[in-house]
């Protein structure tokens, strides 16, 4: 059961409304590393969880991204105000509305003219919200690690959003929200480690033979050995031929078939063979002009 307070997680204070800026704050209300995808997120994931421990804190957690979501659209709201009431009582002229709307940049028109001011579930380019956004899978080794690379994401987008922010307010407000990403990274790793053994994902294990083998394919300037390929970690593969057929085979695909599958398949094949000797005339070289 959810209940709603009416009071934000945190104070949020506009100084002017901008409806450029808040157009890009959409990125944060429906795009993919925004608040809604994050309470999704972690809310399903609570739902499938079997460890009461790690339950509880996904939904803590996507309960307070549902928070966030709120503080971000009330950003949104706030600044767009101002041109809400112009547009929706056309106090200027057509033309100083259409230039109002075009001078606030950012095409600051998708939430003005489409949404009448409010926030909408789309990105700052427009896109609609989509379910594709989450990826979780059903392990939890492999949710959590997710969810960390989802928070360092989502910080990265407030960091952003605070570089092109003059609003002394709604730079303060998304240090907040940046700084609980932080918090939230900590916890998933937390409870990540907390599993043992928690690497690699799931119950199989991998093949010993190749699970510590660094294979070099990009070769040329710009080779670079470093604890990622280091021979204290990987046995290191340069050599072409030993990056082909690794298993030791002959490197080429084979299929066992039936024998009557077998005769269908060498009919087709022999009834659409290349003529090797031929030289037909196409189209393009009917076309063509001499030069």
């Amino acid at each position: 059961m959810f209940a709603h307070n009416k009071k934000l997680q945190y104070s949020v204070h506009v100084e002017e409304c901008n409806p450029g800026l808040a157009n890009l704050m959409l990125e944060q209300f429906g795009g993919p590393q925004g608040e809604l995808a994050a309470a999704m997120r972690y809310f399903t994931q609570a739902l499938a969880e079997e460890d009461p421990g790690r339950k509880d804190m996904l939904l803590d957690i996507a309960t307070e991204e549902l928070s966030h979501l709120e503080v971000i659209g009330s950003i949104v709201a706030m600044l767009n105000r101002g041109a809400k009431g112009e547009l929706a009582e056309a106090v200027a002229a057509e033309a100083d509305l259409y230039r109002a709307m075009q001078g606030a940049g950012n095409d600051s028109h998708v939430t003005q003219l489409l949404y009448g001011g409010g926030p909408a579930l789309i990105n700052s380019g427009g896109m609609l919200w989509t379910a594709g956004y989450i990826d979780s899978i059903g392990d939890p080794t492999c949710d959590l690690r997710s969810n960390i690379a989802a928070e360092a994401r989502a910080k990265i987008i407030y960091e952003r959003l605070i570089n092109v922010t003059a609003d002394a307010g709604v730079k303060d407000a998304l240090g907040f929200l940046m700084t609980r990403e932080i918090s939230h990274q900590q916890s998933f790793e937390k409870a990540l480690y907390a599993i043992e053994p928690n690497f690699p994902p799931g119950k199989l294990p991998g093949n010993p033979e190749f699970a510590n083998v660094y294979v070099n394919t990009s070769q040329g300037d710009g080779d670079m050995r470093g604890p990622w390929n280091s021979d204290d970690n990987f046995r290191y593969v340069s050599d072409r031929e030993a990056q082909l057929a690794m298993d030791g085979g002959d490197g080429k695909p084979s299929v066992k078939l039936g024998k009557q599958q077998q005769e269908c398949l060498s009919a087709f094949a022999g009834r659409t063979a290349s003529e090797t000797d031929s030289n037909p005339t196409t189209g393009a070289e009917l076309g063509k002009q001499d030069y």
